[in-house]
């Protein structure tokens, strides 16, 4: 069993997960908040280069050079839009914000190399994380090199969606046009849970992604899922389907 450590920074909480131990990496909590991962990289590796993109709930993954070339042009203006980076060498810091969507950090314990990523519902849809590991083993990264590390978000338990949200999801996983909330219900452990209002159901996202993962060939021992959701624990995450609050908290993880 992978295991998870609160960790303290100036009296403030933060996670890390053992499966990332190599790594300087941390799932902050929003004790930490407002500061930016400008501010937070101090924690990990104050000398290491930070990036970010504008996250859009998509599935689009930029590697640290594609965000330098792209705010590099002048029409952008800003941060480019992503919902996942990957770095391409050693002491590069990179970060996503979440409040109730998966943060996810992976990385590849022969080249050392690093993948942070946003996976809400719709990038999950998407395959945000698979799309992430492609992009990781066209730089020459194996599957069986690579550690994937899920923080903390809102549980399938409390998370209600729309029974078409819950298809969407999980035709990422099940390729049918009819019976995915039923194929759904009947594996073991399933992302799909009962919800007393019509047309609603239960969705746990995380399984999901655990789950795109297991059809990419990667084992449960290199996978491990936070045991803590947003929503319910108040005391240490921000969560938008709690609060309404357009409040963040971040992950990150850096490169060797």
């Amino acid at each position: 069993m992978h295991v998870w450590h609160w960790r303290t920074w100036e009296g403030l909480p933060y996670l890390t997960c053992s499966l990332l131990e190599p790594w300087q990496h941390g799932f902050f909590t929003q004790q930490f908040s407002p500061r930016n991962p400008a501010e937070l990289v101090a924690v990990l590796q104050p000398d290491a280069q930070v990036y970010r993109v504008k996250q859009v709930h998509g599935n689009k993954v930029l590697s640290a050079s594609e965000i330098c070339a792209q705010m590099e042009i002048p029409e952008l203006d800003g941060l480019p839009s992503a919902d996942g980076i990957l770095t391409v060498q050693g002491q590069q810091a990179v970060w996503v914000c979440s409040a109730d969507c998966t943060p996810v950090l992976i990385a590849d314990e022969v080249t050392g190399q690093v993948a942070a990523v946003h996976a809400g519902w719709r990038g999950t849809a998407g395959k945000i994380v698979p799309q992430a590991i492609a992009r990781l083993i066209a730089q020459g990264s194996l599957l069986p090199d690579l550690r994937i590390a899920m923080g903390p978000a809102i549980a399938g338990e409390v998370y209600q969606v729309s029974v078409d949200v819950a298809a969407e999801v999980g035709a990422s996983i099940i390729p049918q046009q009819e019976g995915i909330l039923s194929s759904l219900q009947e594996l073991s452990n399933s992302p799909i849970l009962p919800d007393p209002e019509e047309g609603k159901v239960r969705l746990d996202v995380r399984r999901v992604n655990e789950l795109q993962l297991e059809q990419m060939g990667i084992s449960g021992e290199q996978i491990a899922i936070a045991p803590y959701c947003t929503y319910q624990q108040p005391e240490y995450f921000f969560s938008y389907r709690r609060d309404k609050l357009k409040k963040v908290q971040w992950s990150g993880i850096v490169s060797k």
